[in-house]
């Protein structure tokens, strides 16, 4: 069972307008809404967008929101400052929920940016985790857990803790580190209960996976229900709509089919009434499954196509690279204000030189300090200078056709299409793990020609077939290293499990991808768990 963790921190809203409003009905409420708030000023404007915010009417508080963080920010007016970050988190809460992840993203990179720019760091530890959240979406554990264990140290309140908790038992199971994630789910439990159970429907409900995943059937109902009485009782519809979707899973999984229809569809009725993409793709896919267990394979059909339209509409591959084209824009603006606080010292040290050199008492002394920082100053300063050239390079690179396809016959739709048909066949180790598997095998698998494959891979991933293939199976050995108990296997059994013919290229590859020689990484990953 998947478990995937809400906006904690936040109050979950609905976004009926952004999903399902006309363009004219919404530009005649936004001409409205001028002229209502026209006069407010910037305080009362955010006042008023955080009234509706909180009251669930996201339409409204997403445009008084949006108007909100287009308001000049005074240098010294540190209030404004604080409410301009506050507003810009709010905003991406609305399109998080409305399961638009780079909308949402590229809001949290603003506030992230001012944070930096104010010395806001009380508010580093919401940003972080919502960052977490979407990045979970992409199921990219790592850079999940990275953002969560940023946010961990920096956060004092208890709500915020528990939340965290939760959060990273989440992830540990969804990784499939059951001890990991029982310690984390315990744990936020355990501070729960000390403060007035924050989010209890949340750890509760990931309690309940974890004891599915152990095949503890009645634990993991009584926990499932549980949460979804606690969730209901509160009003907290997001997580009422995934309790009843978890139920229907778990019904599914113990073949009593009936139950499990039933509970589905009580879970799509919520997420339709407040938009829950996420969750409704998520119950297609498992209706699909019923159905055809059912033996109604063409109701099954029609689920399935729901399933993949609605995925395709939020988890797409370029919905993916925006946000990590954004994350790299945002690193290089950092880069760029390095650049500019260099030139400003630069220009500070000129200044100083010259004014040394009417002081004829300690020139010779004056002298040589400033050619030695100057030199150290040019040298750093060249440095930053290429890596943004780089930066921009690669930026560049990654928007523009190879030249030696630029004459090709495949088209943008054939390589959409053939790159869904990869990227798919690729979910399956059994594969790619195959130590005959090569990009001829692949072009037959996915009926097509090894020129076309090997053109799609050089042009998505910016590598060739050999590369694209050892990350799969680099990435399957670590997995192995992690979940595998290691006293019976050994490195090579595991090379050749992956598909290496030989452990001497297993080494290398793993090293050159990692950073570190399998040995080391299992030693490291002891380490870990001695712990």
């Amino acid at each position: 069972m998947k478990k995937i963790p809400f906006l904690l921190l936040t109050i979950f809203i609905s976004s009926k307008v952004i999903l399902g409003q006309s363009p004219v009905h919404t530009t005649f409420q936004n001409q409205n809404l001028i002229s209502k708030f026209q006069n407010y000023s910037y305080s009362q404007l955010y006042d008023t967008a955080d009234y509706y915010f909180n009251c669930k009417s996201s339409d409204t508080a997403l445009f008084l929101f949006n108007i909100f963080v287009n308001i000049p920010v005074k240098n010294n007016d540190i209030e404004h400052q604080k409410r301009l970050i506050e507003a810009l988190n709010r905003i991406s809460i609305i399109y998080y929920h409305s399961s638009d992840y780079k909308n949402s993203y590229d809001y949290l990179i603003r506030a992230l940016h001012f944070c930096e720019k104010y010395n806001y760091n009380s508010y580093l530890s919401k940003i972080y985790i919502n960052i977490g959240n979407i990045y979970y979406q992409y199921k990219k554990l790592d850079l999940t857990k990275q953002y969560y264990s940023k946010a961990l140290p920096l956060t004092q309140d208890s709500a915020s803790i528990v939340a965290l908790y939760s959060n990273l038992g989440a992830v540990e199971l969804e990784a499939g580190n059951l001890d990991s994630a029982y310690y984390y789910l315990t744990k936020s439990l355990q501070i729960s209960k000390r403060n007035q159970d924050f989010l209890l429907p949340d750890i509760l409900n990931n309690k309940a996976s974890l004891f599915q995943r152990k095949f503890l059937y009645d634990s993991a109902y009584y926990y499932y229900h549980t949460a979804l009485n606690v969730a209901r009782k509160n009003h907290k519809y997001a997580r009422e709509a995934q309790n009843l979707s978890d139920l229907g899973r778990l019904f599914f999984e113990l073949n009593k089919l009936d139950s499990a229809l039933f509970y589905i569809d009580l879970s799509n009725k919520v997420a339709e009434e407040y938009s829950f993409i996420k969750l409704l793709t998520e119950n297609y896919l498992t209706l699909s499954k019923i159905e055809e267990s059912k033996g109604r394979k063409e109701v099954a059909l029609e689920y399935y196509k729901k399933y993949t339209e609605l995925k395709d509409s939020i988890l797409s591959v370029e919905k993916f690279a925006d946000i990590n084209q954004l994350q790299r824009s945002y690193e290089l603006s950092k880069t760029n204000k390095q650049i500019e606080e260099l030139v400003v010292q630069k220009q500070m040290q000129i200044m100083i030189w010259r004014i040394t050199l009417v002081i004829l008492v300690i020139v010779s002394v004056a002298l040589l300090l400033l050619f030695f920082q100057n030199k150290r100053l040019n040298k750093a300063y060249k440095t930053l200078f290429d890596k943004n050239i780089k930066i921009l390079e690669l930026r560049k690179s990654s928007h523009s056709q190879p030249e030696k396809y630029q004459r090709s016959a495949l088209t943008n739709e054939m390589q959409d299409e053939l790159l869904l048909k990869i990227t798919a066949l690729m979910e399956d180790k059994a594969i790619y793990c195959a130590q005959d598997f090569s990009l001829d095998r692949l072009a037959e698998l996915v009926q097509s020609n090894a020129t076309y494959v090997s053109q799609v891979i050089n042009t998505e991933f910016k590598k060739n077939f050999r590369s694209f293939l050892n990350d799969y199976r680099i990435e399957e050995a670590q997995r192995l290293f992690s979940e595998l108990d290691l006293s019976k296997y050994t490195i090579e059994a595991i090379a050749h499990e992956v598909g290496f013919k030989s452990p001497a290229a297993f080494r290398s590859t793993f090293k050159e991808i990692t950073g570190v020689s399998p040995k080391f990484y299992l030693e490291t990953l002891r380490k870990g768990d001695r712990l």
